[in-house]
């Protein structure tokens, strides 16, 4: 792929046929893409814990009632116990990866420890875990019609409600994801 089709900044969506339990009717935001592989975060699968529980975890202060309440998601299977907060651009963490203009990925604990306290961005998503492929792997998928690519939206990441977000984002392009079916001819 040329530097021009990465799809850095993009959602992709599961296509109904795709059935790794890992991945299955997810949206995925592709943090990095490059000739040496990708790397995204699934946002809409929920882990079955709060933000409070990390906060404990870590040994965390935490004053803010809603972001003790807020869901950590289950990012993708590499790394589950490791943490990812995508978020507005801004702010001046420890180690944060810039995605766009208007989004960055930072993974070090002081911008947990902010959110606890009300300081943090306004708006974020806290992962566990991260989606990866190897040099070539994404693209194979797609061309296996795997995935479907969509443009990135704030809305759809942090506004749409989670069970809501996998056709969003499809509706995004004119798709209804639920009508597709797995095309004919492939096997």
């Amino acid at each position: 792929m040329s530097r021009a089709t990465y799809l850095n900044n993009q959602f992709i969506i599961a296509m109904p046929s795709l059935a790794d339990p890992n991945f299955f009717h997810t949206v995925t935001y592709l943090c990095q893409h490059n000739q040496e592989g990708a790397l995204g975060i699934v946002i809409n699968r929920p882990a079955e814990m709060k933000l409070s529980e990390i906060f404990k975890q870590m040994d965390i202060h935490v004053t803010s009632a809603s972001a003790a309440e807020a869901p950590v998601f289950a990012g993708g299977p590499v790394q589950q116990e490791r943490g990812f907060v995508l978020h507005p651009a801004g702010g001046n963490w420890d180690a944060t990866l810039p995605i766009s203009e208007s989004i960055s990925l930072t993974t070090s604990r002081d911008v947990i420890e902010a959110i606890a306290v009300g300081d943090g961005p306004e708006k974020y998503l806290v992962a566990l875990g991260y989606a990866g492929w190897s040099e070539g792997q994404l693209e194979k998928e797609m061309l296996d019609n795997a995935w479907l690519n969509t443009p990135f939206a704030t809305q759809v990441l942090f506004e749409t409600p989670v069970d809501l977000r996998w056709s969003a984002a499809a509706g995004q392009i004119g798709i209804d994801i639920h009508q597709l079916t797995m095309p004919a001819g492939h096997g």
